[in-house]
């Protein structure tokens, strides 16, 4: 079932109806699968506000955040009948994650050690493809920021890092007999592989859910979405040649990681 596309000026007249922002935000964005069009009946909307000041209204969560400035408030409601997540963060916080990212963290080896939070990985990947209700300058400044940034190269080196790590795991256990362990070693190499791919393209998001959904989003030319399709779902697989499966999806991630490029 398709979704109507979400119209930002309606949106931003439904927040300020129920003074769900204070006055001057620097930006208030939506994101999300209904953003994307990929939604459906039951998906909530994410909203994200971004202000100098913090948020003094009424939340119902405080997010914690690995940043000077460290937690979001967080707030839910609905909408006709459809849930609403909003999300406060303050200009300090996003400025910070951004000198998170940057080539200088990258080059003196801080960003490989920087352990991101679900909160700050999700406001990072949603202001990639946010759709501005209010402030679209400053989304399109900071998103011309994050697209300089090192984010893309420290997610491939990362999820290749865990991909390696994977296949070395199945190959171990083929050579032991352990065809099951070898085969959930496999699945992971081969998600890790994927994510990475798509993290090269611009698609940073490492929810499992969306993973054909970005798949399909992207132009490249390493891995075709049915042959990524056959392998993800397991399609061939048979307990009599699971060490054969096993081996195409290693050759997979190897052929994968040969070709994929920054």
């Amino acid at each position: 079932m398709h979704t109507e596309p979400i119209d930002p000026d309606a949106c931003l007249n439904q927040l300020r109806a129920g003074r769900h922002f204070a006055d001057n935000p620097r930006c208030i964005f939506l994101a999300g699968s209904l953003v994307r069009g990929w939604g459906n009946a039951t998906s909530d909307l994410d909203v994200y506000v971004v202000s100098d000041d913090r948020w003094q209204g009424e939340s119902v969560e405080e997010a914690p955040v690995n940043l000077s400035i460290p937690t979001v408030p967080i707030n839910a409601f609905y909408i006709a009948g459809r849930r609403w997540d909003i999300e406060y963060w303050q200009t300090a916080q996003i400025d910070q994650l951004l000198q998170a990212v940057s080539w200088t963290e990258y080059d003196r080896g801080a960003l490989r050690d920087r352990n991101f939070t679900g909160y700050e990985v999700n406001v990072i990947e949603r202001m990639g493809y946010g759709v501005a209700a209010l402030g679209s300058e400053w989304l399109e400044a900071t998103r011309g920021e994050l697209h300089g940034s090192a984010l893309a190269t420290h997610l491939v080196t990362q999820r290749m890092h865990m991909a390696d790590i994977f296949v070395e795991d199945a190959v171990g256990q083929l050579q032991s007999q352990d065809y099951e362990s070898a085969v959930l070693s496999a699945r992971r190499a081969l998600g890790c592989t994927v994510d990475a791919l798509m993290a090269s393209c611009g698609e940073f998001g490492g929810d499992q859910k969306w993973r054909a959904r970005r798949f399909r989003s992207v132009k490249q030319d390493v891995l075709n979405f049915q042959e990524y399709w056959h392998l993800e779902t397991m399609a061939s697989y048979q307990d009599k040649r699971a060490p054969a499966w096993v081996e195409e999806v290693l050759e997979t991630c190897r052929r994968v990681a040969t070709n994929m490029e920054l």
